[in-house]
């Protein structure tokens, strides 16, 4: 079995993920798209809420790993359009024979 290697959440990562759930995106759907558990996003809003989200237990975070993560989301994005633009054509195949 692979073993996983954890992620270390850095405090930009934790307010976007905390801003895109507060913004009406749901918990799973934040969580894949940054490459983090849903049980991560949902600490993060804990975290957030109790008002300990600071820069103290944050690393910094460069602007390429930012990108990363915004082509991320925007893969998971087109991945999903793409899976249901599937499931439409062979709909509207089988219902055309």
């Amino acid at each position: 079995m692979k073993e996983r290697v954890r992620a270390r959440c850095t405090l930009e990562f934790k307010q976007e993920a905390v801003r895109l759930v507060r913004g009406g995106q749901s918990a799973s759907l934040v969580a894949r798209s940054l490459g983090f558990s849903s049980q991560s996003v949902d600490s993060c809003l804990r975290v957030e809420a109790s008002g300990r989200l600071r820069e103290s237990t944050a690393k910094l975070i460069n602007a390429d790993q930012i990108e990363i993560a915004r082509l991320r989301a925007e893969l998971a994005k087109a991945t999903m359009e793409r899976d249901i633009f599937k499931k439409a054509m062979a709909y509207f195949a089988r219902e055309s024979r």
